[in-house]
């Protein structure tokens, strides 16, 4: 249970971290690198493009496989919890063993209670 968390922990930061980056990106090529224009700094214009799109195709990447990853690490309950389906499967009644019901009438008691088939005819 423990993995299963933490796996699910981490797709939800990389979730949080791709909307950022996509964010930070613009369609048109400008995005973050388009407010670093001075001809002295380090990472240009073309290499902020290239990071983030790395950024990007590498926390999708991410995602994909944490994602695979945390449906392997679903705790699988064992004989103790099944689901609702199989267990009632399991608990069905079989329709050839409910038993026969009698079908020959009873004798009526003569404790002073007669039906009419009992009585004399007048």
């Amino acid at each position: 249970m423990g993995i299963y968390i933490f796996v699910t922990i981490l797709v939800i930061i990389a979730c949080i971290l791709q909307v950022l980056v996509v964010l930070v990106q613009n369609s048109k090529g400008g995005g973050l690198a388009a407010n670093f224009t001075s001809t002295g700094q380090t990472m240009g214009v073309r290499k902020t493009a290239d990071f983030l799109e790395k950024a990007t195709w590498t926390l999708a990447a991410s995602i994909l496989l944490l994602s695979v990853v945390a449906t392997a690490a679903i705790p699988r309950g064992g004989e103790a919890e099944q689901s609702r389906i199989s267990t009632q499967i399991n608990q069905a009644i079989d329709p050839n063993a409910i038993p026969t019901l009698p079908t020959a009438v009873p004798p009526a008691s003569s404790a002073g209670t007669t039906t009419g088939q009992d009585q004399p005819a007048n």
